[in-house]
């Protein structure tokens, strides 16, 4: 037998390869807790493992609890295990990790198989659900071929100390609420919310097969973009759902014939209910954000700390709101159209100034400026007719068509547009609120407090409750006739040829020489500290015409002034959200009512029959007539010069509204007083806004409900409306009865 020649030789070779795999041994476990301590490179704390600081979505809710949408940087929200379907959770292990409650973090099997799969050249990720939401947390910065296995490590690490802190199901659940589904949507309770409208625990089979299928791709498969390939992707992890005995395959047999049929509902900056509401919500939120601090001492960021808003929106208001507007607006727009000077664009002429103005504005002349060209070359560019998108009363609200970008300007600034709100007079609780005709290519809000317009004879409501609470009857005489000022002798400004009237004639036919007697009485000093009083923040110009509506003032501002009437005496003002919760339900801030008593409920009560009258026999007739609103209503109109605007407020014992119709630019108008006053261009948006209202039994928004009249009540004038033929007259007291075809809507002088 040969013996070995170097068995001495061959027992040090063994010893050294030993040597050497013990040495790579402890070495290897080193660096393992090098990485794990954090000497190679931040670690995260495993506080920061279970409370990731990804960016989380704030959601704004509506009264009803309704989602109406999101502020994020990326659109992330989370769910809790429970609330995720278990199709999703089946789905997700089958294709991502379908040993994930066998291994601790990392899965030895897959691991080993990584050069097997390397060899035969085919893909196969070996990362477990716990090593992709550890990258997921922690992306990888800085990867190249070198630093690639030592980040592999780290994530190992990660990986395995979430094992050890969390449970199965607390790591599937943070997985699912941090992986990307594309179109800036992150986690899977927005996933199945966008794609399919529903939340993640109705998901159902196949609908879970194309959520957990995006995630290989997110762009790629998204069904959107590229739906063959989001559907092939599906099919291919309901393949994997059966493969693992989660589904049989009859069932998955049945479920690839379906197509994939989304019912996509992303809610960004435009789109949704309530977007100009949603506006105002924003820089609320963001105002009481820098007063709020979180546990760390620094402010909330309603981008990224996933806060909860609640809002007083009811959702039914809403859209009745947004169809009245769009119902009324869109057919006066093909009667201002046709008008003359707008039907053949000569208007343009006239005001050649002002449309040179908005064209030096746009963002096409400011871009060609930047690039050093001159205002003739830039005018001869901005002439050439291109393809664009422009707004439309259609379905879409838009129409793809060819005209120059200076005929784009003159075309969108005719469109008409309005503000609408409505509210609860005694909470002050925001019902509605609808600021302009589209949010897309119209973002001006016209309810918003900081958006002024000529009120006009809207103001007369505050004129005529400061007389009243000053002991002026409604059963007294007012003259019409022209009045002097220290300022202004023999002030006319309309309504002579009346002579005397009983004060609650004069407010229904909006007279304005009776308004102008009655802030020469009260005084108008006087009358400007009211205003302000009434939560009016508005400047207020101290001259007579103030009687009339000269200033400028919002709708949310007038709204809060009118709560007086209907609530008995008691103003409320606007309040639109209730309270705001951090992204783990703690109340951080919460909203009250701000009331007070500005007069009596006696003052009120007449007001309201002052405003019923300007409703049965005045301006506001059209109410029962047109809309056919037998039911206790109460308002104003308003109009100012040359019909530039167009307001009705009105209100019911239950409910408050108000309406301004016109155009951004004051210039462009109805040339018509008929067209443009208030009862015709504002008025029927608050009638066709009740009548939905009232036809919609569950607001419980009733037409048998009537003001109540205080005990001890007065009733001076004496008045039976039952005694009263509508039909025929618009008589308010016995002995003066007025022609229904001599009333008009008021048209105030608004300048002083």
């Amino acid at each position: 037998m040969q013996q070995d020649k170097n068995p001495t030789g061959k027992k040090r070779s063994v010893k050294l390869l030993w040597n050497f795999f013990i040495i790579g041994v402890v070495a290897f476990n080193l660096l393992i807790l090098m990485i794990n301590w954090g000497w190679l490179g931040y670690m995260p704390s495993m506080k920061e493992l279970e409370n990731p600081s990804s960016a989380l979505s704030s959601d704004v809710y509506a009264a009803d609890g309704t989602l109406l949408g999101r502020y994020y940087v990326q659109d992330r929200s989370t769910s809790k295990f429970k609330d995720i379907s278990p199709n999703i959770i089946a789905a997700l292990l089958a294709t991502e990790d379908s040993r994930f409650y066998e291994h601790s973090g990392i899965d030895p099997i897959g691991t080993i198989a990584i050069p097997f799969y390397m060899v035969t050249g085919k893909k196969r990720g070996s990362s477990t659900i716990s090593q992709q939401l550890a990258k997921n947390l922690f992306p990888r910065e800085n990867q190249n071929a070198l630093t690639l296995p030592f980040l592999k490590l780290k994530e190992w690490v990660m990986a395995v100390k979430l094992e050890r802190n969390l449970t199965k199901n607390e790591i599937i659940t943070l997985y699912l609420n941090t992986v990307p589904f594309g179109d800036n949507v992150y986690g899977i309770r927005n996933a199945s919310l966008t794609f399919y409208n529903v939340p993640p625990d109705k998901v159902s089979i196949d609908q879970a097969a194309m959520l957990i299928g995006m995630l290989k791709g997110n762009t790629m498969y998204n069904p959107r973009r590229n739906p063959e390939r989001a559907l092939e992707r599906r099919n291919v992890v309901l393949d994997q759902m059966v493969k693992y005995d989660y589904l049989k395959e009859a069932d998955a047999e049945r479920l690839m014939k379906l197509p994939i049929v989304l019912n996509y509902h992303k809610l960004d900056y435009h789109e949704g209910a309530a977007p100009y509401f949603r506006q105002v919500v924003e820089q609320e939120v963001k105002r009481v954000c820098k007063e709020l601090k979180k546990s760390d001492g620094t402010p909330y960021n309603i981008y990224k700390d996933g806060l909860k808003i609640y809002t007083t929106i009811n959702t039914h208001m809403q859209r009745y709101a947004e169809q009245a507007v769009e119902e009324h607006i869109s057919e006066i727009q093909k009667i201002f159209n046709a008008q003359s000077g707008y039907k053949d664009g000569a208007i343009w002429a006239k005001y050649q100034q002002y449309l040179d103005q908005s064209i030096k504005e746009c963002d096409r002349y400011q871009n060609l400026k930047e690039d050093n060209k001159s205002h003739d070359e830039i005018i001869r560019e901005l002439s050439k007719p291109v393809k664009m998108k422009v707004f439309a009363w259609n379905d879409k609200h838009y129409k793809d068509t060819v005209m120059s970008p200076i005929d784009s300007i003159k075309y969108m600034k005719l469109f008409l547009q309005a503000g609408f709100m409505a509210m609860d007079p005694y909470t002050g609780e925001v019902k509605a609120w609808v600021g302009g005709i589209d949010h897309t290519y119209f973002q001006f809000d016209h309810v918003n407090i900081n958006t002024k317009r000529q009120v006009g004879s809207t103001i007369k409501p505050l004129l005529y409750c400061l007389a009243v609470d000053n002991g002026f009857s409604p059963c007294g005489i007012v003259s019409t006739m022209p009045q002097d000022f220290p300022t202004k002798k023999g002030y006319n400004a309309g309504g002579a040829k009346y002579g005397q009237l009983p004060m609650s004639t004069a407010l229904a036919l909006s007279v304005n020489n009776a308004a102008l007697y009655l802030i020469k009485q009260v005084g108008i000093n006087a009358f400007a500290d009211f205003i302000q009083k009434c939560g009016i923040k508005s400047d207020i110009d101290k001259v007579p015409a103030l009687a009339l509506g000269v200033p400028s003032i919002s709708l949310f501002e007038m709204m809060g002034a009118y709560t007086m009437f209907p609530s008995g005496g008691i103003n409320v003002q606007p309040m639109f959200i209730t309270k705001i919760e951090d992204k783990n339900g703690n109340l951080i801030k919460n909203y009250v009512p701000e009331q007070k008593e500005l007069i009596n409920a006696k003052t009120a009560y007449k007001m309201v029959k002052l405003m019923r009258g300007v409703i049965d026999r005045g301006t506001g007739r059209r109410l029962r007539g047109r809309f056919g609103f037998t039911s206790d209503i109460a308002g104003k109109t308003g109009t100012t010069n040359s019909q530039a605007d167009a307001w009705f407020i009105g209100y019911t014992p239950q409910l408050l509204a108000g309406v301004w119709v016109g155009h951004d630019d004051r210039y462009l108008r109805f040339n018509s007083e008929a067209l443009g006053q208030g009862s015709a261009a504002a008025l029927p948006i608050w009638g066709l806004f009740m009548k939905k209202v009232y036809a919609d039994k569950s607001l419980d928004i009733r037409t048998d409900v009537t003001f109540q009249e205080p005990e001890g009540f007065d009733n001076c004038d004496g008045i039976d409306p039952t005694s009263l033929d509508r039909s025929k007259t618009t008589g308010y007291h016995s002995g003066y009865v007025i022609p229904t075809d001599t009333i008009k809507d008021d048209k105030e002088e608004t300048t002083w």
